[in-house]
């Protein structure tokens, strides 16, 4: 794996500890800046908005800007947006600061992808997306705990201010590995050419499967803190090593669905989505029990995360020619997911079915994603059998069908030529009687139509002086009727 790929993830992983790190720093913002905490919790979700508008706006917006100049581009915005953010005055500052930011990660993301599955084999976009996710993953394992834990020593502004040193460290190093300008050779970026790969009803079908698994994955971890300490008992010092382990359940799912993503892409969906609909059942069910509670956030990270890089690389493969703007939109979906299935949540909990009811929440939108994957192996199974456009994908098989039946028409013309008896003391051909009956010759490729030309006209230059005279029945000479043909 290119060295560039696993920079890319630490991009990520700093970025990425500053969308999470904010549900452990809500109180102390909030009694700083003098908000309530619900307040403060519109940060969260303003970051959310900004990833759902930024990565397609800015993907198309550096479509023809070099890769390694727009990441570092975004990255330097990030930064911009976490240093205004650790000197905010006041929470207006503050806010604009998480919305800038938001774009920026958004559009950075957008284009690591890109970047990451240009630098690797076709067969290998599953495995390179787990490993650029991983960075994520990571940000849930360590990031977001270390980010609480130094603001509860030094402050919430230190941990704006550890995220934005961080992501300097991370734009230097891609600056120092990623090639400047283009590649040679490449094809320049169009953003006609970009849009209408996304006209494509199975591409918005994987969008729609993005949105739903993912939506069901984060809901419960959302609300996961009052669930165990509420619900299963657990005391409240233990609740970073339960999050924590959630993420370490996510970094064995994300490397476990890089492995199958290539090979085997639905049925890891299929799998994946079965298990984390059940798991989230189950946690409805015995969240009362603290050691299965325990157990099931372990699982949830696992099959929440196994199908992130499968999500990831069946974009690319359904819309080859939307590089840069496919995956910024499944970014989009990703925080659609992220926004829709917590305040779903929420609903049900001010409705009076308590916190164990978000683990429904996730059963059913996993068992939606399942409904919608097998939708999605009904498009591919179509468009397998007929034409690419009937499904929406693009058929990449198709020339090779194209040329070989091509090949075997040129094969089946030889064959038919090397059938005619020759005589074996002459190079001239055989005479042959032909009756009266019109001939219609079979239809040929233009380069077996040349041959037969060819080799008619130095037959017939040969066949004045050893042929016999043709019969009265003979008909005109014709290198489409000729016995070489």
């Amino acid at each position: 794996m290119p060295l560039a790929v696993y920079l890319l993830g630490l991009g990520i992983f700093a970025q990425g500890t500053s969308e999470f790190m904010l549900s452990g720093l809500l109180p102390q913002i909030a009694a700083d800046l003098g908000v309530s905490i619900p307040d403060a919790g519109l940060l969260i979700s303003a970051f959310a908005v900004g990833m759902v508008i930024g990565a397609p706006a800015l993907a198309v917006a550096t479509l023809r800007v070099p890769r390694r100049t727009a990441l570092v581009a975004f990255q330097l915005v990030f930064v911009a947006g976490h240093v205004a953010g650790a000197l905010a005055p006041g929470y207006g500052v503050l806010f604009a600061s998480r919305v800038v930011s938001a774009l920026a990660y958004a559009g950075f993301w957008a284009v690591a992808a890109a970047t990451a599955v240009s630098l690797v084999p076709p067969g290998a976009k599953g495995k390179v997306l787990s490993v650029v996710g991983t960075g994520l993953t990571l940000a849930t394992v360590v990031g977001v705990p270390a980010g609480t834990v130094l603001s509860q020593h030094a402050g919430w502004r230190t941990a704006f201010w550890g995220v934005a040193g961080l992501t300097v460290l991370s734009a230097l190093s891609l600056l120092a590995v990623l090639p400047a300008g283009r590649a040679t050779g490449t094809e320049l970026p169009s953003v006609r050419r970009e849009v209408a790969g996304l006209a494509r009803p199975a591409l918005w079908v994987s969008y729609l499967v993005t949105l739903l698994t993912f939506g069901a994955a984060v809901v419960t971890f959302s609300y996961l803190a009052p669930l165990l300490t509420e619900v299963s008992g657990l005391p409240e010092g233990w609740v970073p090593v339960v999050l924590s382990l959630y993420g370490v359940g996510g970094l064995v799912g994300v490397t476990l669905g890089g492995r199958f993503a290539d090979a085997a892409p639905l049925r890891t969906l299929a799998l994946g989505g079965g298990a984390l609909t059940l798991a989230s059942a189950l946690l409805a069910l015995t969240a009362g029990n603290l050691g299965i509670t325990v157990a099931l956030v372990f699982v949830l990270g696992l099959t929440g995360y196994a199908v992130n890089p499968v999500v990831q690389s069946r974009v690319f493969l359904l819309a080859p020619d939307a590089p840069t703007l496919v995956p910024a939109v499944n970014t989009s979906a990703f925080n659609v997911g992220i926004m829709l299935t917590p305040m779903l949540g929420g609903l049900t909990i001010d409705a009076g079915f308590g916190f164990a009811s978000v683990a429904w929440v996730g059963a059913a939108t996993g068992a939606l994603a399942l409904a919608v994957t097998a939708w999605a192996a009904v498009l591919q199974r179509r468009g397998e059998r007929g034409p690419a456009g009937d499904a929406g994908v693009a058929d990449s098989s198709a020339p090779h069908v194209r040329s070989t039946a091509s090949r075997s028409a040129v094969s089946r013309a030889a064959a038919s030529r090397a059938s005619v008896p020759r005589d074996s003391g002459s190079s001239s051909v055989a005479p042959r009687t032909v009756t009266s009956r019109a001939v219609v010759p079979p239809a040929r490729p233009a380069a077996t139509a040349a041959t037969c030309a060819s080799s008619a006209a130095s037959t017939s230059s040969t066949s004045s002086v050893t042929s016999p005279a043709p019969s009265a029945h003979a008909t005109p000479s014709d290198p489409a009727c000729h016995p070489a043909c």
